[in-house]
C-alpha cells in the first residue's frame, strides 16, 4: 500500500482530531519511559498521526533526531502544522519559568514568573534549559499567526534542536522504506497501531512490521509497543468490509506478540504499566533488540 489520502473512514486508525480525545500537552505514555532513552538518540514514531508525540519527544526529551511517519498524507500535513504551532509557543532561548529546572515540572503550578539564565548557570544544563515549551499562550498564535521556522544555525549541534530535529513522512512504512531508515534508529515507537496493521495486512503483515522494526534498530535499540487488546478488534473491523473479511483469517493474537518478537531477535517484554482512561487505557511494553 502506498501512502493514502484521507477518507471519512479511518480504516488505518488514521483518526483526525485523535488527540482531542486524550491528554495531549504531555502524553502520559511517555512518562512511563526513562528520559535517558531519548537523550541524543534517533527516534522513529510509526503511525505518528498529527505529530503530537513526535514533537514532544523532539522538543522536551532531548532526542537528536525524530522522524514521524504516517500512511495518511493529510495527517502528515497536520503534523508539520503542529510542529510550527509548538515552535510558536516555545520560549526565547535562555528563559525558564521561576522555580523550574530543565528536567522538572514547575514547583509551583500557579507561578508564571520567568527568569533569564545568566552565564554562570550550570553548563551541563545550558542547552536543555534554553528549551521552554508552552512559554507563550496558544492565544498568541491565534491572534498574530504562527512564527516562521528559522533557518538552522551553522553550529554542528543546531540541527539536533527543536524544531530542526523533527521531520515527517507520508508512507506505508510496513511495506515502504523511507530515506531516514538508512541511518537506522535507536528507538522505534508503535503507539495504538498494531491492531490496524494486523487487520489491514493480516498475520503476515504484523510479523513483517515487527521484522522491519528489528531491521532498522541499532544493536541494543528499543522498541516501544502499545498493543491493542484482541477485544477491540471487533469494533474496528466493522468500520470496513475489507477489515471484516481479513479478521476471519487471523490466527495470531496480541498475546502472541511477545513470543513473535522473541523469535525475531528481541529480549523479553518489559511491562511498564498502563495509562489512560476508558478505551485508551492500554499497556506500554518495551523490547530490546538483542540479536
Amino acid at each position: 500500500m502506498a501512502s493514502q489520502k484521507s477518507s471519512n473512514t479511518p480504516v488505518y486508525g488514521n483518526y483526525h482530531g485523535y488527540y482531542n480525545k486524550r491528554p495531549s500537552a504531555q502524553d502520559p505514555r511517555l512518562a512511563l519511559l526513562p528520559r535517558q532513552l531519548f537523550r541524543g538518540r534517533r527516534v522513529l514514531d510509526v503511525g505518528c498521526n498529527e505529530g503530537w508525540v513526535t514533537c514532544e519527544i523532539a522538543q522536551r526529551l532531548g532526542a537528536k533526531r525524530v522522524v514521524g511517519v504516517d500512511i495518511d498524507d493529510s495527517l502528515v500535513r497536520a503534523a508539520w502544522k503542529h510542529r510550527r504551532s509548538v515552535w510558536s509557543q516555545q520560549g526565547p532561548a535562555g528563559v525558564v519559568p521561576e522555580g523550574r529546572s530543565a528536567d522538572d515540572t514547575p514547583s509551583n503550578g500557579s507561578s508564571r514568573k520567568r527568569r533569564r539564565l545568566s552565564h554562570s548557570d550550570d553548563d551541563d544544563h545550558e542547552a536543555t534549559l534554553e528549551v521552554v515549551p508552552e512559554y507563550f499562550p496558544a492565544s498568541c498564535e491565534h491572534m498574530f499567526g504562527p512564527l516562521p521556522i528559522p533557518a538552522a544555525a551553522s553550529q554542528e549541534k543546531a540541527g539536533e534542536a527543536f524544531p530542526h530535529n523533527v521531520t515527517f513522512r507520508a508512507a506505508d512504512w510496513v511495506n515502504t522504506d523511507i530515506p531516514d531508515d538508512n541511518e537506522g534508529y535507536d528507538v522505534v515507537f508503535a503507539f495504538s497501531i498494531s491492531k490496524w496493521i494486523h487487520l489491514n495486512c493480516g498475520d503476515e503483515g504484523i510479523v513483517k512490521f515487527f521484522e522491519r522494526v528489528h531491521g532498522v534498530l541499532s544493536p541494543g535499540g528499543t522498541f516501544v509497543l502499545e498493543p491493542q487488546e484482541w477485544e477491540t478488534y471487533a469494533k474496528a473491523k466493522r468500520t470496513d468490509p475489507k477489515l471484516k473479511e481479513h479478521a476471519k483469517n487471523l490466527k495470531l493474537r496480541p498475546d502472541d506478540f511477545p513470543r513473535i518478537l522473541k523469535d525475531i531477535g528481541f529480549g523479553p517484554a518489559q511491562h511498564l504499566g498502563a495509562v489512560g482512561e476508558g478505551g485508551f487505557r492500554r499497556p506500554v511494553d518495551l523490547y530490546t533488540k538483542v540479536s
